[in-house]
């Protein structure tokens, strides 16, 4: 019996070859489900796949990303970000992309860090896994009506501030970023599954599709990982509330002085 999703398999297949094949490439790894899909995949056709982390010690990502390295026999960076070293890393974040948003900031900080580190010039990323296959928690349980807006709004921040910011932040390095789930044909797919389908009812059916997908594909492991946003699962945002603390900020404050010492303060 043909695989229902076969059509979309497919599709993803196709777009990470395209983005890999005879490619150096740097993946921007977390260890869950979106970035280690692709990175199974890459290493069929790239001409070599190295795994990037940014993290605390001993923070989620890190220890799931460690884990699935080794399941999928790839070389892995652990990429550490501690209270030495993230006030200047926010400092040339800002500078580089010219971001100033401190909730832009707390998830953009990790791919920078990555893409700071990588000697790839092509960086693959699993971003939009989230906002089109239902990963965050709050697209569980809401209506229908519910469930629409808070897509339409995740995937307006996603193209309209995300993307503009994490392609500044490879520019900055010479670098390419490669998004395999945001390739025309993969959405084309994504929208012909009934979106009853793709909403999720609990924290476990998220992303049930890319679940499914990955299942057939042979990685039956990464299906099941368990994955936190990017800031709480690399403790960045930990770090920076701790920075902000010892100051006396909040972390919106905090954030603030880091851009008022790049850019000068506002008028």
């Amino acid at each position: 019996m043909s695989f229902r999703y076969g059509a979309l398999r497919d599709s993803i297949v196709e777009s990470i070859r395209k983005s890999t094949e005879g490619r150096d490439i740097g993946v921007a790894f977390s260890g869950g489900l979106d970035s280690g899909l692709a990175a199974a995949v890459a290493k069929k056709y790239a001409d070599s796949v190295r795994l990037y982390t940014c993290g605390t010690e001993g923070s989620h990502d890190v220890i799931m990303a460690k884990d699935l390295s080794e399941r999928l026999e790839l070389p892995w960076t652990h990429v550490r970000i501690s209270k030495d070293n993230t006030r200047s890393l926010i400092a040339e974040l800002i500078a580089a992309a010219g971001v100033s948003d401190p909730f832009t900031i707390s998830y953009e900080l990790q791919l920078f860090c990555v893409c700071r580190t990588s000697k790839e010039d092509t960086i693959l990323t699993g971003q939009g896994a989230d906002e089109f296959f239902m990963g965050c928690a709050k697209f569980v349980d809401q209506t229908y009506e519910e469930y629409e807006a808070l897509r339409n709004s995740s995937v307006d921040r996603l193209l309209n501030v995300s993307i503009p910011c994490e392609k500044a932040i490879a520019a900055h390095f010479h670098q390419e970023l490669m998004y395999p789930y945001l390739d025309p044909a993969v959405l084309s797919e994504v929208e012909r599954i009934d979106p009853a389908v793709l909403r999720p009812k609990d924290l476990d059916s998220r992303k049930s599709v890319l679940k499914e997908i990955a299942a057939d594909l042979g990685y039956p492991s990464i299906a099941g990982r368990v994955k936190k946003s990017s800031q709480y699962g690399s403790r960045t945002t930990d770090v920076i509330r701790a920075l902000a603390k010892e100051k006396g900020l909040y972390y919106n404050q905090y954030i603030k002085s880091i851009c008022d010492e790049v850019t000068g303060p506002d008028e």
